[in-house]
């Protein structure tokens, strides 16, 4: 610790989402009265390269020491200043981030009680900040080849262009074959390309590659080691016989995909009650050239001269548990649609939809041309399907004309939208990741590390992340892979330094911080009693440090010193 801390203390407005509810400039001033507080400032964004610039050019003109930025969560923007201060000459651990965003301004309305609160929040992080101690960045070296969970698409892509970059990739499926899900498609939009002929493509080129290797029939079943230096083993079942593999690998990218919407949890549209409703999935069998009727569109035997889509079937659905919006299904019943309408052109297409967002390349453009040739559009909220005689009829409020409408239908496809697989929790657990409000796995940030996960060295990879097109599934493996070969090139790695301590003295060798460590960190050496810390494995959580009964456990860069300075200024305000 530096015995008369020079800390520079830097406030953030966040354009107005701090500025709202916080006096910044009061706070400023309050802040440059602090004891060890050399400079204060406050900038518009302090992420943004002139709000760094200030702090580097401070740190060398104050000869600054530690570094308060006041700010965002630093979930968002604390691998950003610690780069930034790096650059500078400081220590990457001699940085603390005070959360006045979301912990202050965002939870106020009274801008008094906020700036209030933020004094209090900076204070702390100050007195916490002139007891930082700089860290030894370590690094480990790195197995130079990948595994990838999932044969869909987005890991077809990622392990073809690991395999392409000269790296040897293991790709671990469940299914007997590769593609997922995509393959089952008829024709891809907006260019109305064959789904198998573009798609075969990758995953022909990925099942010749010399440095891939694929397990079909497989599935992972544990996970050991840290970043750069994974162990997996993977089960594959064959006839009934069941091989283990030992799997070694650098980085890991999970591609496990999405499961369609379970159209039995929406009764009042009658899916598997009437044979004429049907999902759009299996509306995509129904038309496929290499489907039952070489791609000709007929139900019960005959051309269904009435045929409506229901979108957001399982989506933008809170009833469900699912309010968030599946991406892809305004453009896939847009292309259903067309198809139906080239197939049969006297028929009679209707879509009901809520809104429709055609945000990608081309696609307004193409749902324009569907409207163009004489399908009716209708804004609609579907509120059960019926049968009448030997027809179906949708019967549905016109949110325009403020009515309720009876749609006579011989075929209703209902576009349902993506959930997560049903073993996401399961991969989640192994790989000790987090998954997002609506269960799909989490991203380690959704704008500057959209591809990580908080687990070091794991990428993700497609629909495993959340509802999104081929399109955008290709663009996400590709980053994935590229961000999982970064190690591969350097041959070594950095990982946390915040980690855990065992003061051999004080440790009883209890074994009860083994048991609480969700990283596998800590080992009971039973020769001497005493708990071993893998410090490459550790991820600072902390929990070891809260359970020792013995206080023989500390957390670096958040030591009992350091969080008491924040607790007794806290207390003093």
């Amino acid at each position: 610790m530096a015995r008369n801390p020079k800390i520079g203390v830097y406030i953030c407005h966040c354009g107005i989402n701090i500025s709202n509810t916080v006096d910044v400039a009061a706070v400023r001033d309050y802040v440059a009265t602090l004891p060890g507080v050399a400079v204060a400032r406050d900038y518009t964004y302090m992420c943004s390269d002139p709000g760094q610039g200030l702090i580097v050019e401070d740190i060398g003109a104050h000869d600054l020491d530690r570094v308060v930025v006041s700010a965002c969560s630093p979930r968002m923007h604390e691998l950003t200043f610690r780069n930034a201060i790096v650059g500078a000459g400081l220590n990457p651990y001699c940085l603390d981030i005070a959360n006045i965003r979301e912990q202050c301004s965002w939870v106020h309305k009274d801008r008094d009680e906020g700036t209030a609160k933020a004094k209090a929040l900076v204070a702390s992080a100050v007195a916490r900040a002139a007891l930082l101690e700089p860290l030894e960045t370590r690094e480990v070296g790195v197995i130079k080849s990948g595994l990838v969970v999932g044969g869909g698409v987005a890991g077809v892509q990622a392990a073809l262009d690991m395999a392409r970059a000269g790296f040897p990739v293991t790709v671990v499926e469940m299914a007997d074959h590769l593609g997922g899900r995509a393959m089952d498609l008829s024709h891809t939009y907006p260019l109305m390309e064959r789904a198998d002929d573009l798609l075969g493509q990758i995953v022909g080129a990925l099942e010749i590659h010399p440095r891939a290797t694929i397990l079909l029939n497989s599935r992972l079943v544990d996970v050991s080691g840290y970043v750069g230096n994974f162990e997996a083993t993977v089960q594959t079942h064959d006839n009934g016989t069941v091989t283990d593999h030992k799997l070694r690998a650098g980085a890991i990218v999970i591609a496990t995909g999405f499961d369609p919407f379970d159209a039995r949890l929406k009764p009042e549209y009658g899916y598997g009650q009437y044979p004429e409703v049907m999902t759009a999935l299996e509306f995509e069998a129904l038309v496929s050239p290499n489907g039952p009727t070489g791609g000709r569109v007929v139900v019960n035997g005959r051309e269904p001269q009435q045929v409506v889509f229901i979108q957001c079937v399982g989506s933008r659905d809170r009833s469900v548990g699912n309010p968030y919006c599946s991406r892809v299904c305004c453009m896939y019943t847009a292309k259903q649609a067309h198809l139906v309408q080239q197939s049969l052109p006297q028929a009679q297409v209707t879509v009901l939809y809520m809104d429709v967002r055609a945000h990608g390349k081309g696609f307004e453009e193409y749902y324009d041309l569907v409207r163009e040739t004489g399908i009716n559009y209708r804004r609609g909220n579907p509120a059960e399907v019926l049968r009448r005689g030997d027809r179906l009829v949708v019967r549905a409020e016109d949110t325009f004309a403020g009515e309720f409408v009876d749609l006579e239908a011989d075929l209703v496809v209902l576009a349902t939208g993506m959930v997560p697989r049903a073993e996401t929790a399961e991969v989640a657990h192994l790989l000790k990741l987090s998954q997002s409000a609506d269960g799909f796995l989490l991203e380690a940030h959704p704008k500057l590390r959209p591809v990580e996960t908080a687990s070091d060295g794991i990428f993700l990879a497609g629909c495993v992340q959340g509802p999104k097109d081929i399109t955008d599934t290709i663009a996400q493996a590709k980053a994935a892979a590229i961000s999982a070969m970064i190690p591969f090139a350097r041959g070594m790695v950095k990982v946390e330094s915040a980690t855990c301590l065992v003061d051999e003295d004080l440790c009883a060798g209890c074994g009860m911080c083994e048991e609480i460590c969700p990283y596998g960190a800590l080992r009971l050496d039973t020769h001497l009693g005493k708990m071993r810390a893998n410090v490459v494995l550790c991820k600072g959580c902390g929990a070891c440090s809260a359970t020792c009964p013995s206080d023989a456990i500390t957390l670096q860069h958040f030591t009992p010193r350091q969080v008491m300075a924040q607790v007794d200024v806290l207390l003093s305000v």
